[in-house]
């Protein structure tokens, strides 16, 4: 069963874009990309995803794709410039599981950085919710 929390939580492990969306720096030096609990949750039910094929380059806050959900069409900002090395293919299947799970099957592209000191320009954890709770 895909975890599905209540609430907002935002990993401490992961950098974040004002954009919403997420990266995870990999032990080996790839990264994962996503979006995050509070996209998923505005956007409501996520239906389509427009995402860069393996071998595209993504720059850091440039438009990558587009996500779709019953209620809109956003764009999506890469958090890393990059090579994209693989797509996250049970999401383009099964766009469902970025609402069940935004930070773990729900994850969106795995980037080769081209410069991993760029996560150092994006909000902690604890940024990103200050953030987001004075949106609210």
């Amino acid at each position: 069963m895909p975890n599905t929390p209540r609430t907002p939580y935002y990993p401490s492990n992961l950098r974040y874009t004002k954009e919403h969306e997420w990266v995870r720096l990999l032990d080996d030096g790839t990264a994962l990309v996503g979006i995050t609990y509070f996209a998923q949750d505005q956007l409501g039910d996520v239906v389509f995803l427009n995402l860069p094929k393996p071998g595209d380059r993504v720059v850091q806050m440039k438009k990558m794709g587009e996500v779709e959900s019953v209620k809109a069409v956003s764009d999506l900002f890469s958090p890393i410039s990059g090579e994209v090395l693989e797509v996250n293919r049970e999401a383009v299947e099964h766009p469902e599981v970025i609402n069940q799970d935004p930070y773990g099957k729900g994850w969106l592209l795995k980037v080769r950085p081209s410069d991993p000191k760029e996560l150092n320009a994006l909000l902690t954890a604890q940024e990103y919710e200050a953030y987001v709770a004075g949106k609210g």
